[in-house]
């Protein structure tokens, strides 16, 4: 099949977990010998055209604009719709499958991939299509309609009180939406969007595997050797935990001395807020920044560590770091806010935390930073659930199954009165 991902971003431009997961499925799917090109946005004139990526065709699409003008922009973008429209219309694809397009490529592109191909799919990696950016649940496991007086709060003077009613009709465009997690697909639902489907994040475990030699390398390199070292990282920002697990931090190391924070990423400057509170908690000896690093040094970091933390305090709906720290055989201790529950199993691959009680958090973390034992069995009971429910196979045999759904006629059968 021919088949094109639309994507916001893609790698190497991309920070996000939305373009990472594109780029997994785009290279799993063309290893099976499907025809595979991408459509994304860059916000450098010099980055834009077509070239190839990793043995991927991508067309980057040049497209700049203050965010004040996202919800209307969102939904149609002047700069990119002409190229995706000319795009589809050249490469008459089976499958036109999007990812993150609310920020440059626009939802009005749903409606050209209609037009030009078999069957369109959106898989949502966050809570965009029904708010203006991140929702902070107030209690676990209660999802709640976002009001319109919600929507302002977060949207301020860029509320457009036409934004969501033109999201919902131009998903109509779709085939499916995938939600990465039942907590986002009820969210979705519970906001007037329908005909979801939840399919999991998934990753490519065989991967996972790195020698001793580079696990000394990179403690050295991060003055880790002989510490009890505590992974967070990602897309680092105040929703992602950062203010949290400094606080919890601030507790650990009373109890375990030479346990060290290691702090992997980067957040539009966050970093630099978490450096200062660090300070002021006292605790900057025993935090470690590593920046933005490359997917083969995530994979060192995750295994020169001792447990990694997923604090969120919003409603996170994956969060690729629960999967790759199982990949490696670590223990999660996980936020009860989003998709987290849904692939860490309390008490058995890591601990369900509320964030917000910082005690409750560094109560786990020293626990396990002092129970290697229960660590180590949380870490490969971890690492047996990654590979029997979130690995690239199970996600693209998944995924396959409605592709085909949607483009196969339906098998007629002659029926024979006797």
């Amino acid at each position: 099949m021919k088949i094109i991902f639309l994507s916001d971003n893609f790698p190497p431009y991309s920070l996000g977990g939305a373009g990472i997961v594109a780029y997994n499925l785009a290279k799993k799917l063309q290893e099976k010998g499907h025809e595979i090109y991408i459509v994304s946005s860059v916000q450098k004139k010099n980055l834009q055209g077509a070239d190839n990526f990793k043995g991927l065709k991508v067309y980057r699409i040049y497209s700049n604009y203050h965010l004040r003008w996202q919800a209307w922009l969102s939904l149609y973008n002047y700069q990119t719709v002409p190229v995706v429209r000319k795009i589809i219309k050249e490469i008459k694809p089976d499958i036109v499958h999007a990812h993150n397009i609310h920020s440059y490529l626009s939802y009005y592109s749903l409606k050209i991939a209609k037009k030009y191909s078999q069957a369109v799919f959106l898989t949502a990696h966050d809570a965009m299509a029904v708010n203006y950016g991140k929702v902070y649940p107030k209690y676990p496991n209660i999802i709640r309609k976002v009001g319109i007086l919600d929507q302002i709060r977060a949207a301020k003077k860029r509320y457009n009180p036409f934004r969501n009613i033109v999201i919902r009709h131009y998903l109509k465009y779709t085939d499916k939406i995938f939600a990465v997690s039942n907590s986002l697909k009820e969210l979705l639902e519970v906001n007037g969007i329908k005909n979801v489907a939840t399919l999991y994040n998934g990753i490519n475990i065989e991967e996972w595997r790195i020698s001793e030699k580079e696990v000394v390398e990179f403690k050295e390199r991060h003055d880790l050797q002989e510490k009890k070292v505590i992974l967070f990282g990602g897309r680092i920002s105040g929703a992602k935990g950062g203010e949290v697990i400094l606080r919890a931090m601030a507790f650990v190391v009373k109890a375990v001395q030479n346990a060290v924070l290691l702090i992997v990423g980067e957040g539009n400057f966050y970093d630099q807020t978490m450096i200062k509170l660090a300070k002021e908690l006292k605790i900057e000896s025993s935090v470690r920044f590593t920046g933005w690093i490359q997917r083969d040094e995530m994979r060192r970091a995750f295994f020169s560590s001792d447990i990694c933390v997923t604090p969120s305090i919003y409603l996170d709906p994956f969060n690729l770091l629960n999967i790759e720290a199982g990949a490696a055989g670590k223990p999660v201790i996980g936020t009860c806010f989003g998709g987290t529950p849904e692939i860490i199993i309390n008490n058995q691959t890591g601990y369900i935390v509320n964030p917000l009680d910082i005690k409750a958090l560094a109560g786990r973390i020293v626990e396990l930073l002092n129970g290697p034992i229960k660590a180590r069995s949380f870490g490969e009971a971890g690492c047996k659930r990654v590979r029997e429910h979130f690995t690239l196979d199970r996600q693209v045999e998944e995924i396959m199954h409605y592709y085909l759904k949607a483009i196969r006629p339906p098998l007629v059968v002659n029926q024979t009165h006797i």
